[in-house]
């Protein structure tokens, strides 16, 4: 096969973009990688074909950067530019900039991110096409409350117009909370994507957040690749999703299909993108937005269908009809995705920082890792804190559930918290083994988390005990030599539940 493209720049970092270089090497594509200052030795970047330098580590002054990304992508003699997913992805003036300057733009066209980009604009789209939305409006930059928006009902939601992430979105209970909830929303906004511009929506109170992924190409072809349930968040951010949405109705399953390809084929829309919904306990749905670009959890659809999102996106941007593995493509099995990230679950998921020690991850059938990270990386406190997606491929969701729980079992980060001991504890939850959750699960079940036992005191106090007298890992770093040291074996237990590793690497 002719690959789509010689070379292609990718505007990303981290996971994300090792994800996208693995496919541009699969498809014959010469992968060139960018890095702000702190990334220099990042992973993505040794993935990589070539290397180019955008800036300094603050993201505005590289991959926020549309004028360092192209100078970078002129200077690799790049025919394509793929954003990823965060970042410029869903910048309609970033993918009109990249088109302007001889580029093509891995992803649907500018015109399509400022529809539906604009949330207004996005579900004034959803209307018009006979897609049920929920109450809301839009508030530009520069203004207060409006006057109508209490007649959007409490609870509500104060989302970033221009973003996503769980970034710049706060929940109003009270007509006396809203000022500050606007505010503190557009700080957020304006420090993550650059725009302060919100969007305010009523609450649907215990609702699941379900998508629908959605693949076109330059032809008018369509193909609705499944649906993905993404309820179990901390902070309105994703921390697990699953592929196919446990407990759909079948005819819940067909209108949210047949209301994505309404929505899709009411602009001028291909590449990748993403329908989200919200579906209340009676399984009603109501469009939330829809996402212009790849998704993190893009790898549980790939994993059930068989499909590469990323290679088609490549494909498609080059003018390829999407082929009958693709359009006919069916739902096998169930996948899983828990999102590792380096915060602290008991103390509110803050985010954490520092060097990472041990980094042990799971193997066997059915186990998919994707990562940016490695032992002895130090993180930057600049991006988001994503160190790993832990996937998993099985028949059916209660193999896919144990073969999640075994996988967690095997994972061992050491150095700095994580989110390991949140998903150990999740999927022992009977609502999560019964596939019965909504997005209040986190918030109503883990609180401040399980309270330490005596076992967990016990190995805090060896792991500090270790760090106290310098212990080193054995040579080889595995598990077994690891348990011939009781003090270093108990740091990685430590880590194996998600706190901080006190044993010295």
């Amino acid at each position: 096969m002719t690959p789509p493209f010689r070379r292609v720049l990718i505007a990303n970092r981290g996971e994300i973009a090792i994800r996208i270089i693995r496919a541009c090497h699969e498809l014959g594509i010469e992968a060139v990688a960018v890095y702000s200052e702190v990334d220099r030795d990042a992973p993505h970047v040794r993935a990589a074909d070539r290397a180019e330098p955008i800036g300094p580590a603050a993201p505005a002054a590289s991959y926020l950067s549309v004028d360092a990304v192209l100078a970078a992508a002129a200077r690799s003699g790049a025919e394509a530019v793929h954003p990823g997913y965060g970042f410029l992805s869903e910048n309609a003036a970033f993918a009109r900039a990249v088109t302007a300057a001889g580029f093509v733009f891995v992803g649907p066209p500018a015109e399509t991110m400022e529809r539906l980009g604009d949330k207004l604009a996005a579900r004034q789209t959803a209307v018009d096409a006979g897609v049920p939305v929920t109450p809301g409006l839009m508030v530009s930059t520069d203004q207060a409350a409006p006057a109508d928006v209490e007649a959007i009902g409490f609870p509500m939601m104060v989302k970033a117009a221009a973003g996503g992430g769980g970034r710049g979105m706060r929940r109003v209970d009270r007509a006396e909370d809203l000022a500050d909830a606007l505010h503190l929303a557009r700080h957020e906004a304006l420090a993550a994507f650059g725009d302060g511009t919100l969007y305010v929506e009523r609450l649907v109170v215990g609702a699941r957040h379900v998508e629908v992924q959605v693949l076109g190409d330059q032809h008018g072809t369509l193909a609705i690749l499944g649906e993905r349930d993404c309820s179990i968040q901390r902070r309105h951010q994703k921390l697990v999703e699953e592929a196919p949405a446990p407990g759909l109705a079948p005819e819940t399953r067909e209108a949210l299909a047949a209301d994505t390809r309404r929505v899709a084929r009411a602009v001028p829309f291909h590449n990748a993108a993403t329908v989200e919904f919200l579906v209340d306990a009676d399984q009603r749905h109501w469009f939330g937005e829809m996402n212009t670009r790849l998704q993190v959890e893009h790898g549980v659809t790939e994993l059930v269908t068989g499909v590469d999102l990323v290679a088609w996106q490549l494909r498609v941007a080059a003018g390829e009809r999407l082929a009958p593995e693709v359009t006919e493509a069916a739902v096998r099995g169930h996948a899983i995705q828990a999102r590792i990230y380096a915060e602290d679950p008991w103390h509110g998921f803050s985010p954490a920082t520092g060097r990472i020690g041990a980094w042990e991850m799971p193997a066997g059938p059915g186990i998919r890792i994707d990562s940016g990270s490695e032992a002895d990386l130090d993180l930057p406190t600049e991006y988001d804190p994503l160190l790993a997606k832990l996937l998993v491929h099985a028949p059916d969701r209660d193999a896919a559930v144990a073969r999640l729980r075994r996988a967690l079992d095997e994972t061992v980060i050491g150095g700095v918290p994580t989110t390991l001991g949140f998903h150990r504890w999740l999927v022992d939850q009977p609502p999560f083994v019964a596939g019965r959750y909504d997005t209040t699960l986190v918030a109503d079940l883990w609180g401040d988390g399980p309270p330490l036992t005596d076992a967990d005191r016990s190995l805090a106090a060896s792991a500090v005990a270790a760090a106290a007298a310098h212990l080193a890992p054995p040579p080889s770093g595995s598990l077994a030599d690891a348990s011939a040291g009781s003090d270093l074996a108990a740091g990685r237990a430590w880590a194996r539940l998600g706190r901080e590793e006190a044993v010295e690497r």
